[in-house]
């Protein structure tokens, strides 16, 4: 059964839903030395949650020493900042941001400024500042692998470099209008294979962090995890890059080749509640190879490993694999190590957070495409041609910064964390697109219509991120509540989808229901797909208009194929229509031929964190808890 409405929802009941002013509720921070308000239903908030300045080693080669954290949260804020020369602004601010420098030898490239240091005198110093990137590559190695680079001992400049990126944080906080986290980012690259992940910390303290050089195994890092927590600092993990992990990111067995075990499997499901679904370096939801029947699932695809055109593994690289996974061993040891909740995030590596297709140019770096353009002397035209040409090194499969959504009761350290430790959270490709994602067994019909729908649905259900309650004996199949409103500033939807993946005598299925489409489009019965939204795009110009989808979809949808006795997981996709990427409109901009290997359009979208299923009968934990 599919009960569906794409109509406009009354005014007051999306302002209620997307945590407007209503009744009692209001939104923003009170006067300095208030209370700040706080709503129950909860708001949406966006930032990012993964970010480099120059305190990172190869951030600072590549891309210079201009931006510093302090800087990176007065952008992300925003205010101007001055870089390359001009005094830059981000379109909007963001709600929250953490800085995530890497961990192994956080701040010592900086040394290179100071030309008396003992790193610039060094033979590898010289190097650096004369050969930049080419002796990087030579270099990186020593860099994050050692604690004494070049004779120098690094140990006091990683405390000095740590103890400015908590002061950063913590005087950048505004609670109730910007949030910052103390983090830093963990390096583990096994054979080239990503395993990096992000640690934020809930407080304004945190110790040295734990690094690869300490350790490149997962499981000595939520040591150091579980450690903090028994003293009362909260921190968790979140995974990014799986795609370019080499199918090491969600196998089948731990770091020691044993099969993954019921001790393991909770170990991770609590250390790491989340997983970054998208982010600079492409998306990691599927791939057409693990999906063929997913004709969206080519969505910035970036397929090799970090640092070589070496093809990654899709087997146990991307989170739809890893959510079927996560049911098979849940099914054979008790607990699902793979019940992680979803991200968004930029990766950039100059301290600039932006996710917009017009503040691209390939680089990893926000704010990159207009400095390209405006530059004509011929390395710069070089550089640019190079950006947009596969052959030549350029970076087509790489994408804007994508963001974090939350629903949290007020823009603090304590309700945002929180909201990630129960997966509450979303992410999208760059839009600040708007979901809702409930979960129940009881649900009315006409749940959608009512005023206070969330406050119901929190009560008779679950949101994002959560398991379903235990099944009333009435029900048939469990309903999910959805709701979705488009960025003001960007395109409008195309529809909104119910991914849902399901156990199969061992084995995993996946399905994907388009449970709500803009206009009067409805979908086929028997495939559950529904017909293309068409294109208002114009190559020539680079440019689109909102004549077609919709600015909201709503839809209380019922699960047609449910089984009582298969553990199964849902997780909504709402597309955008298509818009230009940001290599065609780079390209327009510069008067450059399009390139012929990256898509002309993109269709942005938002993920919502899942809603897990488990039979009454199953054995298999619920959520994990610190």
């Amino acid at each position: 059964m599919q009960i569906k409405s794409t109509r406009r929802l009354p005014v007051a009941v999306a302002a209620a839903l997307l945590g407007a002013t209503v009744g009692a509720f209001t939104v923003g921070a009170a006067e300095k030395g208030g209370d700040i308000p706080s709503n129950p239903l909860r708001e949406a908030f966006f930032g990012d949650l993964h970010l480099h300045t120059s305190y990172s080693f190869d951030a600072y080669v590549f891309l210079g020493g201009e931006i510093a954290p302090k800087d990176a949260y007065r952008f992300a804020r925003g205010e101007k900042v001055s870089y390359l020369g001009d005094s830059i602004k981000r379109k909007e601010p963001l709600d929250f941001m953490a800085v995530t420098d890497h961990a192994e030898n956080i701040g010592v490239i900086n040394q290179l400024d100071n030309p008396n240091s003992q790193l610039s005198k060094s033979e590898i110093g010289k190097r650096l500042r004369d050969e930049g990137p080419k002796a990087f590559w030579e270099l990186v190695h020593l860099f994050l692998s050692s604690k004494t680079v070049a004779g120098v001992d690094t140990v006091p400049l990683v405390k000095s470099a740590w103890q400015s990126e908590i002061d950063a944080a913590n005087s950048s906080y505004q609670p109730g209008k910007f949030t910052t986290f103390i983090a830093y980012e963990w390096g583990s690259m096994p054979n080239g294979a990503n395993l990096h992940r992000n640690i934020i910390f809930r407080g304004d303290t945190a110790p040295l962090p734990f690094t690869s050089v300490d350790s490149n195994r997962p499981e000595d890092l939520w040591t150091y995890l579980e450690e903090n927590r028994k003293k009362g600092l909260d921190v968790l993990s979140i995974s990014h890059n799986a795609n370019a992990s080499n199918g090491l990111m969600f196998d089948w067995k731990d770091s020691d080749g044993r099969p993954i075990d019921e001790h393991y499997a909770q170990r991770r499901a609590l250390n790491e509640p989340l997983n970054e679904i998208s982010q600079g370096k492409g998306a990691s939801e599927t791939h057409p190879a693990l999906s063929p029947n997913d004709e969206f699932a080519n969505f910035e695809i970036f397929d090799h490993l970090l640092i070589s055109p070496a093809k990654s593994s899709v087997h146990g690289s991307y989170l739809r694999d890893a959510y079927g996974r996560g049911l098979v061993i849940g099914s054979q040891v008790g607990t699902n190590p793979y019940k992680f909740g979803m991200i968004g995030a930029s990766d950039y590596h100059n301290g600039l957070s932006t996710s917009t297709e017009d503040t691209y140019g390939g680089t990893l770096a926000g704010l990159d495409a207009g400095h390209l353009v405006a530059e004509a002397d011929k390395t710069q035209k070089k550089i640019l041609d190079a950006k947009l040409s596969k052959e030549s090194g350029g970076l087509l499969d790489t994408s804007p910064g994508n963001l974090t959504g939350v629903w949290a009761e007020k823009n603090t350290r304590e309700s945002i964390f929180d909201a990630l430790r129960r997966k509450e959270t979303f992410a999208t490709s760059g839009p600040k697109i708007k979901v809702r994602f409930f979960g129940g067994w009881d649900y009315d019909q006409n749940l959608l219509q009512a005023k206070d729908w969330a406050k119901t649905a929190y009560e008779r259900g679950v949101p994002m991120g959560a398991d379903l309650p235990a099944r009333t004996a009435s029900s048939k199949a469990p309903r999910f509540a959805i709701l979705a409103i488009k960025d003001p500033a960007a395109a409008n939807l195309d529809r909104a989808q119910v991914v849902k993946v399901w156990l199969d005598n061992g084995r995993y299925q996946e399905k994907i229901f388009d449970v709500a489409l803009s206009g009067d489009r409805q979908a086929d019965p028997k495939t559950g797909r529904g017909p293309s939204v068409g294109s208002t795009v114009d190559l020539a110009k680079a440019t689109y208009t909102n004549s077609i989808g919709a600015t909201q979809l709503s839809t209380l949808w019922q699960d047609p194929e449910f089984d009582e006795h298969i553990p199964a997981v849902y997780y909504l996709r709402v597309l955008e229509i298509p818009t230009p990427r940001w290599s065609t409109i780079l390209a327009v901009k510069s008067g450059k031929p399009l390139p012929k290997d990256a898509p002309a359009t993109i269709q942005e979208r938002a993920w919502a964190s899942p809603i897990w299923y488990t039979p009454a009968s199953s054995s298999v934990a619920q959520n994990a808890r610190p």
